[in-house]
């Protein structure tokens, strides 16, 4: 019989609700209870995902049949529910981005090392097919040397939605702008296949959203400690947005993935899986709109994936996917690209 999985949410924004239809449809995982500071949204969230709202989020840590908290507060705001849950000896899956700043992460990963407790930092994007195709191929070595590894992530957000919460387009609690908030998903995969980034050399604007305090579009331009470059275009200020797009390309081979769609997938040496790869990924669709203009419109399947990875983590005292320390990866390449914006010149994040 396997072990059943008792979770608590903290924050009812959008997010928590994906979070709530993912636990639903694991068969070992049971929503217990939201907090939130909000307590109409959390009596709302509770009658809608019929769980118990609590008043108290040190009432909910004390309830003992929850072994994970959802962490899904805005993102300045991780720090002090993180470091209560695991005080508590609760395991935290944790919205990106991990915390807005590094001590903030390191105080986390510090906390949960100590305590003895896993944490993960939700990036769906990597438990797509497609996504784990790339990096098995990228980890065979199929595509030579790496020459370039792409991000692009061109969306649509309204001025409704930076005005739906105070929190939003702020330095303090969104941390920044369309980089920290939407990009960051391609930053962690960018980083994933092509490896630690050396130093940055970025541009930011603010063009369309004039009333917030952080970018809505950035380009950067990246050197890896490989050798190979790359490039990060975000922005939440084009109309009428398109599907995130990776593309990554080296001396034997090339993968472009659009969405959760392979759409090249181009290799000197084939093999005998090439055929079935393609067949199953590429021209795919997508059931929903992938964020692209509507922050609500995403699948839950990659936060399923992910909560099944850390119940299995912690099952077989294995690593998750993406722990503390792989979240925190994205957080320090997100900095650095701000940080050569601001200052105009290149930002070396790794020794040469």
């Amino acid at each position: 019989m396997k072990r059943q999985f008792g979770f608590g949410i903290i924050g009812a924004g959008t997010i928590s609700g994906i979070h709530a239809m993912a636990i639903d449809a694991i068969e070992n995982a049971k929503l217990i209870g939201i907090y939130s500071i909000n307590k109409n949204k959390a009596d709302a969230f509770a009658a809608k995902h019929s769980c118990e709202a609590y008043s108290s989020l040190d009432e909910m840590l004390l309830n003992p049949e929850i072994d994970i908290v959802c962490i899904c507060t805005p993102s300045g705001i991780h720090l002090d529910p993180a470091l209560k849950s695991i005080a508590a000896g609760k395991h935290c899956l944790i919205e990106k981005p991990l915390e807005v700043t590094l001590e903030k992460c390191d105080k986390i990963i510090e906390a949960a090392d100590k305590a003895g407790v896993k944490i993960g930092v939700v990036f769906p994007s990597r438990f797509y097919e497609a996504s784990k195709q790339i990096k098995k191929a990228l980890d065979g070595n199929r595509f030579g040397d790496l020459v370039l590894g792409d991000a692009y992530v061109k969306w649509s957000r309204t001025e409704a939605y930076y005005n739906s919460s105070a929190w939003r387009g702020t330095w303090e609690l969104d941390g920044g702008g369309a980089l920290m908030n939407q990009g960051i998903h391609s930053v962690d995969l960018i980083q994933w296949y092509m490896g630690p980034v050396e130093s940055v050399q970025s541009v930011s604007a603010n063009i369309r959203h004039k009333g917030i305090e952080v970018e809505d579009t950035v380009v950067s331009t990246l050197k890896f400690v490989n050798g190979a470059l790359g490039t990060i275009e975000c922005s939440t200020a084009v109309f009428p947005g398109a599907f995130k797009r990776i593309e990554i390309m080296g001396t034997a081979g090339t993968a472009i993935m659009e969405e959760n769609s392979l759409i090249k997938w181009e290799f000197e040496k084939e093999n005998d899986d090439d055929k079935t790869i393609i067949a199953a990924m590429a021209g795919g669709t997508t059931s929903h709109g992938g964020g692209v203009s509507n922050p609500a419109d995403i699948s839950f399947a990659g936060h399923q994936s992910q909560i099944e990875d850390l119940m299995h983590a912690i099952e077989t005292g294995d690593k998750p996917l993406i722990d503390g320390i792989d979240g925190r990866k994205s957080v320090e390449i997100v900095l650095a690209i701000y940080e050569s914006a601001r200052t105009e010149r290149t930002i070396k994040l790794q020794k040469s």
